[in-house]
């Protein structure tokens, strides 16, 4: 061991749904921890929407307890219909994962009412309440605006018939990640030599929006929305240090899901002080057909998605910006000697040093460090994996629309 020495240098969820539920029905100011928190609970939760030009995607879970620590459990084996109220059903969902539940693009008539119609595995049924179909305008555009040491990302669009006014926007945000590091040799087989298959010089990662955002233009002598702010990203995010792209969702809403998003936006967002809006709770438009007490959790809207998507390159930023990449702390890269350094050491094997440093598959080299002799090595740069293969923090598959 002695002569190993290592440098180093310097989509919303349903128990928040569940507790905003819980915190509406106390209205206490002082603590309080209700019996309800370890008794079991198994409310409903729908999340979707029925798309009317496009593929419907349906999630269905339980509730769990507010101090559980795992996932909501999903609800499989569920069957889902649409249901036109003039017609009956129009078509079905399929299940391709526990709980989830879609529909191929389909186009709905707009002069009709539609619903969703839920059967559990264990019998019981839902259904949400009929609506109209909203058929959500054009995107005009999404561009983006430094405002300080930011980029805003701003949305306009517009309805000329006004039959829209209420707006909602999804986004899914994707950026390149770029590791700091191209290893030229690699551990395997209980030796340092040349890599077989280098790591990805670039991955992908994606995110999906986690806010509510809404906006409506009732108050306007026009149904315009302009520039409307939807995210902001920090300059020195890692999302901005080499491409970003954003792909922006809208949809049109009825006003009574307006309400509701716009209920639960304020119930998650604006909750920090007595001052701010106390909790409510927020009631969606599906019940219970078998059992009309049955509490459930969401609300399922007839509407269409218009999108569109942005990309901004780092070269297009501010000059003076100090861009962060997100490997900072990776820097500089650690050193593995595996010969005697001054003061010296009780000698060890070479091959026992690589191993101790390799082994474990928790540094990986980098390169080799020539030594005084011809074709010597006294050690190697090394760093974590997650310094090294992007892939922990990505993808190495190029997005379609890259």
């Amino acid at each position: 061991m002695a002569a190993l020495s290592i440098f180093r240098p310097g989509l919303l969820a349903s128990r928040l749904l569940l507790l905003l539920l819980l915190a509406g029905s106390a209205g206490c100011v002082e603590p309080y921890a209700p019996e309800v928190i370890d008794a079991p609970t198994s409310f409903l939760v729908i999340d979707g929407f029925i798309n009317a030009d496009g593929p419907t995607s349906i999630r269905l879970s339980r509730t769990a307890s507010l101090d559980a620590k795992a996932t909501p459990p999903p609800e499989a084996k569920a069957r889902l219909q649409v249901e036109d109220e003039a017609l009956g059903v129009v078509f079905g969902l399929t299940e391709t994962a526990p709980g989830v539940y879609v529909a191929p693009a389909t186009r709905l008539n707009p002069a009709h009412r539609y619903r969703l119609r839920i059967a559990t595995s264990k019998g019981q049924e839902y259904a949400s309440a009929y609506l109209p179909v909203k058929l959500t305008p054009p995107i005009d555009a999404v561009r983006w605006k430094p405002q300080g040491n930011s980029v805003n990302i701003l949305v306009s669009t517009h309805d000329d018939t006004r039959a829209s006014e209420y707006y909602r926007w999804e986004y899914v945000e994707t950026w390149e990640i770029r590791s700091p590091y191209q290893p030229n040799i690699e551990y395997y087989n209980r030796a340092v030599s040349s890599i077989r298959v280098p790591y990805p010089g670039v991955c992908w990662s994606t995110e999906q929006s986690n806010r509510i955002v809404l906006t409506k233009t009732t108050s306007l002598g026009q149904d315009v929305v302009s520039d409307f702010r939807i995210q902001g990203v920090g300059a020195q995010n890692p999302q901005l240090y080499s491409r970003y792209s954003i792909l922006v969702r809208q949809q049109s809403l009825t006003k009574e899901e307006y309400t509701y998003w716009e209920q639960l936006r304020k119930n998650t967002e604006s909750i920090g002080s007595l001052f701010d809006p106390q909790p409510s709770q927020v009631t969606g438009n599906v019940r219970g057909l078998t059992d009309p007490n049955a509490m459930v959790l969401g609300f399922v809207g007839t509407h269409s998605v218009t999108e569109q998507r942005l990309f901004i390159d780092y070269k297009e930023l501010p000059t003076e910006w100090r861009r962060q990449s997100g490997y900072e702390a990776c820097l500089p890269p650690d050193t593995v000697f595996i010969v005697p350094r001054p003061p010296a050491f009780s000698p060890v094997e070479p091959q026992l040093a690589i191993d101790i440093a390799f082994g474990g598959q928790a540094l990986l080299p980098i390169s080799s460090i020539p030594g005084n002799g011809p074709g010597s090595i006294i050690g190697y740069t090394a760093k974590a994996r997650d310094c090294i293969d992007c892939r922990t923090r990505g993808t190495a598959v190029k997005p379609s629309f890259w």
